[in-house]
């Protein structure tokens, strides 16, 4: 694309990535005048950083790229194209889940309606990942919307109050984006109370963000949300973390069975735990931690 702007936001970086981004935009002098380069004086994290991104843009769709990802050189002119033709407030996209040494191809399944989109987001059918989507820069700034700073664990549920603004949506069914994973057990090793605090914060934005705007049609879909929340817990042979399961989001059990978003293996895993089956959640959590080391290297 000619017409756009690349922004980039130094977080109080500790290392030398702002020497390698100086030296790579040095590489693309016709690129000059449309890139910002934006410091924090401390570090803020990651949705702050975003924030401060949207505050300095100006083109009329934002895409958010993570630090440690890559893209296909095509992305944003495939999607940008799309939001064009069809109109649309939001486009997604299929994604690659990047392993040291091969990847997997992540389909994202296609909505005609952003309603449709949210439910699917909210059930755990579809990611909520800012990462595959290019959003209408004025839905941000029509609605007030902005990311949880301070609240990093669950930041990407912002997309769902995007979602739930939207007019119109479009999905193109290829992969750009390399989401680079090399530590499959990351989540439950880098595990803490405050994480998951932050996650509990986001959900509850979530959740009242969309009780106040659309009342109790995504009771449902809410309540699947909070049990793909606790899902992580049930992935390792950690007692606490099963403990953890247990204790949170008690009420949202009763949904467990009605979730037909997700897979029917995913409802007996939580299902067993519901029965207290804690042998088969363990069983099921080290079977998965086998293929991912196995297969996904």
């Amino acid at each position: 694309l000619d017409d756009v702007e690349f922004i980039f936001v130094d977080d109080a970086s500790p290392d030398g990535s702002m020497n390698l981004l100086k030296e790579c935009v040095s590489r693309y002098p016709k690129r000059e005048g449309q890139i910002k380069i934006i410091h924090h004086e401390k570090n803020q994290g990651l949705p702050a950083a975003r924030n401060t991104g949207l505050a300095k843009a100006v083109g009329e769709y934002v895409f958010h790229c993570d630090s440690d990802d890559f893209v296909e050189s095509d992305m944003l002119e495939m999607l940008y194209n799309t939001a064009k033709t069809k109109n649309a407030d939001i486009v997604w996209c299929d994604w690659f889940l990047s392993f040291a040494r091969n990847e997997r191809y992540m389909i994202q399944p296609s909505y005609a309606t952003p309603l449709d989109a949210l439910k699917g987001m909210l059930a755990g059918r579809m990611k909520f990942n800012v990462w595959n989507k290019l959003i209408r820069r004025e839905l941000y700034i029509s609605n007030n919307i902005s990311f949880p700073a301070g609240y990093a664990m669950g930041e990407d549920m912002t997309m769902m109050l995007l979602f739930a603004v939207a007019s119109s949506v479009a999905y193109v069914h290829k992969a750009f984006y390399h989401y680079v994973k090399l530590n499959v057990e990351a989540y439950s090793q880098n595990f803490s109370l405050k994480h998951f605090d932050s996650v509990k914060h986001n959900i509850n934005v979530v959740e009242t963000f969309l009780h106040d705007r659309l009342g109790d049609i995504l009771d449902l879909e809410i309540a699947c949300m909070k049990l793909e929340a606790k899902f992580p817990f049930l992935m390792t042979h950690n007692v606490e973390m099963h403990k953890l399961w247990t204790n949170t989001y008690p009420e949202s059990n009763a949904y467990i069975l009605k979730n037909y978003y997700i897979s029917s293996r995913r409802r007996f895993v939580q299902w067993c735990a519901f029965k207290n089956w804690w042998l088969l959640v363990r069983l099921h959590a080290w079977v998965c931690s086998m293929v991912y080391r196995v297969i996904y290297k």
